[in-house]
């Protein structure tokens, strides 16, 4: 137990007749940042409410840091932050203003207030920009704001509801690049991501559909899991592509990936040759055709598909 920072056992919700989260175990490590990943309506949001005591389950445990946060939420609440999708910013406050608040709702004291904003401050690249009202900085530097405020108390825990949904690229890199100074620093991080480059970053990631977690391990043992061999094909028109080889012998699975077509099949050594002649046949002609490693997506889309 001292070596896991959060553990649920068994956490359920309803939601009337509707069952948002059932019987789900985890344990995150201390240090590590692990991340939640699903389709919408997986759960992700609703187990990240229950951990931070915004809402209370329906049946299980939760500890944070040691503490029963379902018996005592209060000492729980002292041990962890939780930024919501939606932080809760004040925009017609300054960024110093906003996280002044924030300090004082955690009872920081002022000299270590002080202090410590202004380390999260250069740490975030928001130095320069202290007096600008909230409501005038772009979605990345609000979300990097957010992230400071979140963390004026210096928690031990850090709940993270999709932080970057929205950001532009150099903001999520920005972004990321915090969260692993603050894994350096000791700092537990639970996030849940709506994408897959984000999943990779994880040291381990829970799985979710329908509620329940359907598998759980790191990024490359979640993809050995996939079923079958992954062949990548470029094509000047993969859409066209995609109408060919759906549905043949052999194909368990087609996703489309930008200017080319992911394609699982059971046996790559038999399907290749058969693609090749499928396509000529359809006057599909200059696609090339290459076994592939799969990304998390890939093996996401593959496990949910089985699943389903």
């Amino acid at each position: 137990m001292n070596d896991i920072a959060i553990r649920a056992e068994g956490l359920t919700k309803n939601f009337g007749p509707v069952s948002a989260v059932r019987d789900v175990d985890l344990a995150v490590y201390r240090g590590e940042i692990f991340g939640l990943v699903g389709p919408d309506g997986a759960g992700k949001t609703t187990i990240m409410r229950m951990l931070s005591g915004v809402l209370p389950p329906d049946a299980g445990r939760i500890f944070v840091d040691g503490v029963d946060a379902v018996a005592d939420p209060e000492g729980a609440r002292l041990r962890l932050s939780y930024m919501p999708q939606r932080f809760g910013l004040y925009e017609d406050l300054t960024v110093a203003e906003n996280i002044f608040f924030y300090g004082e709702i955690f009872s920081v004291p002022r000299g270590e207030r002080i202090a410590r904003s202004g380390e999260l401050l250069e740490a975030a690249g928001l130095l320069p920009f202290r007096r600008r009202m909230a409501g005038q900085l772009s979605g990345g530097m609000k979300q990097k704001l957010g992230l400071v405020c979140a963390l004026i108390h210096t928690p031990r825990v850090l709940l993270l509801d999709e932080p970057t949904t929205g950001v532009d690229p150099v903001s999520r890199r920005d972004f990321w690049a915090i969260l692993y100074n603050l894994r350096e620093s000791g700092v537990t991080i639970l996030l849940s991501t709506a994408y897959m480059d984000e999943a990779e970053r994880c040291s381990r990631l829970a799985l979710l559909h329908n509620g329940e977690v359907r598998r759980c391990d790191t990024p490359a043992g979640i993809k050995k899991a996939m079923p079958g061999a992954l062949l990548a094909i470029i094509s000047a028109d993969p859409r066209r592509l995609r109408e060919a080889v759906s549905g043949q012998p052999g194909v368990l699975g087609v996703l489309l990936m930008g200017d080319r077509l992911h394609v699982r099949v059971d046996d790559p050594a038999r399907r290749i040759p058969e693609l090749r002649l499928l396509l000529a046949g359809r006057g599909v002609t200059g696609a090339v055709i290459q076994a592939a490693e799969p990304g998390i997506e890939d093996v996401f889309v593959a496990l949910l598909g089985e699943m389903a």
